[in-house]
């Protein structure tokens, strides 16, 4: 395909001299004639910003929703999950770094196709726009989120949030859940590990979970980086403002990428996870081999949901509620 075939890109504004500036993410890359944006998939093509990843997928599976990871919605239920290429981070920890900053194969997949393709199966959820970042897919997106809620299917967006308000506020209205990677609170682990800004992610879940989207959080503990107390701390108390019965996913970093520091130590994530209970209701842990994943009610104290990995073995939750003694218990889709 041509340049001058590619789709032209949403969100964006001319400057004069060939030149066009990118409104879609916080970097707001300005760029000179034939440059690509720090995603990597958005190009100035003759004067216009054009995207090189529509329909482009490099990627394609059926997941459970709990590999997103979603604990609080449809829980069981298979979701095809589909990714493409770039990500306007550049996390040295990447652990999907072929797709997200390297130069993995591709091949076409229309929005018809997407959905026609999620159809096929008679229990899917939806769709899981994941794997790399699927805010920097923007178009294909949209297209295909308006598409399959017509059809009657869920959109999910595993995301890291980093994108500007006004492209975000016309996506949400399509969007069922998402998880949200908030990385840190702290600026210089935004700044010296992933090349970006803390507040951007923080303002994404805050803006979805004001907008009535269900959304959850999830944290990578990093040793030496953000595994001291006063960081788990700091997502906790972030994440109790948002409302107490959010999910957040404490989850086990291993060595990827760049990133060489020794895999987190799983007392290190039982801490947080006792820490973040006090304000909490939903703590769970990821990549520690089935420890923290069942859901607990937090009025009786029985097992709600109960996984094993990714799969769902007993939920007890109807409309709801707690089967065992009818409490409240936000998980959508029981």
């Amino acid at each position: 395909m041509s340049d001058a075939g590619l789709k032209e890109a949403l969100y964006w504004e001319a400057t004069g001299e060939g030149r066009v500036h990118c409104l879609l993410c916080p970097h707001g890359c300005r760029l000179a004639e034939s440059e690509e944006g720090r995603c990597r998939v958005r190009r100035n093509v003759e004067g216009k910003l054009r995207s090189l990843n529509y329909s482009r997928v490099s990627s394609t599976s059926w997941d459970p929703v709990e590999k997103k990871p979603l604990f609080h919605f449809h829980p069981g239920s298979p979701i095809l999950s589909l990714g493409t290429l770039g990500c306007n981070l550049s996390c040295a920890f990447c652990q999907n770094w072929e797709i997200s900053q390297g130069g993995a194969g591709t091949r076409s997949l229309t929005p018809d196709d997407a959905v026609e393709l999620a159809k096929r199966e008679p229990k899917n959820l939806g769709i899981a726009y994941t794997y790399n970042e699927p805010f920097i897919w923007y178009e294909f997106v949209l297209e295909t989120a308006m598409l399959a809620r017509e059809a009657g299917l869920k959109n999910v967006l595993v995301t890291n949030g980093y994108v500007n308000e006004a492209p975000l506020r016309e996506l949400l209205p399509y969007i069922d859940a998402m998880n949200i990677d908030v990385k840190s609170m702290s600026e210089g682990f935004y700044r010296e590990l992933c090349r970006a800004r803390a507040a951007p992610a923080r303002r994404t879940a805050e803006t979805a979970r004001e907008s009535g989207c269900h959304i959850e959080i999830t944290n990578l503990v990093i040793p030496n980086w953000n595994d001291r107390q006063e960081d788990i701390q700091a997502v906790i108390d972030w994440v109790a403002g948002l409302g107490r019965d959010v999910p957040l996913h404490f989850s086990r970093y291993h060595p990827d990428y760049k990133l060489t520091e020794p895999p987190t130590p799983p007392e290190t994530l039982l801490r947080a996870r006792e820490m973040a209970r006090e304000k909490l209701d939903y703590v769970y842990i990821g990549n520690l081999g089935g420890v923290g994943e069942d859901t607990v009610c937090p009025s009786c104290g029985k097992v709600a949901v109960e996984r094993r990995g990714f799969t769902v073995s007993r939920v007890a939750v109807k409309d709801g509620r707690c089967e065992s003694c009818g409490a409240d218990i936000p998980i959508v889709g029981t």
